[in-house]
């Protein structure tokens, strides 16, 4: 039997591993489930610790500790092709970070765990697989 796959962000991650409010209901969503997310996941995960050290400096350790267990969910990282980001992100009104969780989504057929509200507004905007470009292409100075 297949593993249903997941694409996660950095703000569900950080929900389960930082012991956020959200985070059993990441940690339900995400149970079972194949974790996949582009490969610059560490480095906003990183960011997301540094934030909250930055925040509350006495939890550096446990902080640390937490941001050090990421290892252990078994997200699979996945290169997505920085050529196609720019036109995601104009298209779907997002970071090229953020554009990036959407592509995979949509490259996988698979759900994306956020919780963050332009992500979700973009997803609901965008419907269906990511390639191809959009009716009459970037705009000047993107293409």
């Amino acid at each position: 039997m297949a593993v249903e796959a997941v694409v996660v962000d950095a703000s569900a991650l950080a929900a389960l591993l930082f012991g956020e409010p959200s985070g059993p209901e990441m940690a339900s969503r995400m149970n079972g489930r194949g974790l996949f997310a582009p490969t610059l996941i560490r480095y906003e995960m990183a960011s997301v610790c540094l934030k909250k050290v930055r925040a509350e400096p006495e939890m550096h350790g446990k902080l640390r500790v937490a941001l050090g267990l990421y290892s252990r969910l078994g997200v699979r990282e996945v290169q997505v092709p920085p050529d196609v980001l720019p036109e995601v992100a104009w298209r779907a009104g997002l970071t090229t970070y953020d554009a990036a969780y959407l592509w995979l989504a949509r490259e996988l057929g698979a759900e994306l765990l956020t919780l963050d509200r332009s992500l979700q507004q973009a997803l609901r905007r965008m419907p269906g697989p990511m390639r191809g470009s959009p009716e009459g292409g970037l705009p000047k100075g993107l293409g």
